[in-house]
């Protein structure tokens, strides 16, 4: 009997898990976020057991409001189990970070690559009074963002397009001006390893950012966003530290 009710209660837990693992994925899918009721549409999961394990999911963390009228979005707790997976060069890659955002003086993100997006999974807060801050965890689209680009610009040409494509999916929100200017954009990054946005995701808003592959070959990011008032003056220092970053990630890492 007591054989009987433990294998019930892992076959209930092991349940549990992939309904929430279906929960995760379909709002994985919705970068705008998901209400519980169309949550409970995609994944074929009767409202009340979504309601009960998204509950638990916001109480870890992995899902969280999204601001916006649809209601639920991946949470910042992921972002962090995902940082883990670099071990202990993403120590190495925290540190440096920290070490780019004194010698600048604004905000500092660290973003990898997720589908169509770019997902924060670091971030280092400017000084300045007025500074861009984002959260850990947000998605942003790829093909109009700082960061976006740089990820893009280690991708072959057809190998862009194909994301570019998914990221145009994942943002409806955000329309591409001009493709053809955004490949040559792309170009121009794969040869001075920046990439930039400006005020293309949000209006006062313009970034530089730069792209290297993990110790696992997993693209990741760093940009720096600036108040439109305050870029042109810092744009040559901006690429200068940039740059500079990333040569001492490569070097660490190769270490």
């Amino acid at each position: 009997m007591a054989d009987h009710q433990n294998g019930h209660e892992r076959s209930g837990g092991v349940q549990v898990i992939a309904r929430a693992a279906s929960i995760l994925r379909a709002i994985e899918s919705a970068p705008n976020g998901l209400s519980l009721g169309q949550i409970a549409k995609r994944t074929g999961l009767a409202r009340s057991s979504v309601q009960r394990i998204v509950q638990a999911l916001v109480a870890e963390d992995f899902v969280s409001p999204s601001g916006g009228r649809e209601g639920l979005r991946i949470g910042p707790g992921i972002a962090r189990l995902a940082g883990t997976s670099l071990h202990a060069p993403s120590q190495t890659i925290a540190r440096l970070l920290r070490d780019l955002g004194a010698e600048v003086g604004e905000t500092v993100d660290l973003a990898t690559l997720s589908g169509g997006s770019v997902v924060f999974v670091d971030q280092v807060q400017g000084s300045h009074r007025l500074v861009a801050l984002s959260a850990v965890g947000e998605r942003f689209p790829l093909h109009c963002t700082a960061n976006g680009k740089a990820i893009l610009s280690l991708h072959s040409k057809e190998d862009a397009e194909v994301l570019i494509g998914k990221s145009l999916d994942e943002h409806p929100d955000h329309k591409l001006r001009n493709r053809r200017a955004l490949l040559r954009e792309l170009e121009d990054a794969r040869a001075t390893r920046l990439a930039h946005d400006f005020e293309e995701h949000g209006q006062g808003i313009f970034a530089i950012g730069t792209a290297f592959r993990g110790p696992d070959g997993s693209p990741l990011a760093v940009s720096i966003p600036v108040p439109a008032q305050r870029f042109a003056e810092q744009r040559e220092y901006l690429a200068e530290r940039l740059l500079a970053f990333r040569a001492r990630v490569r070097e660490a890492l190769r270490g």
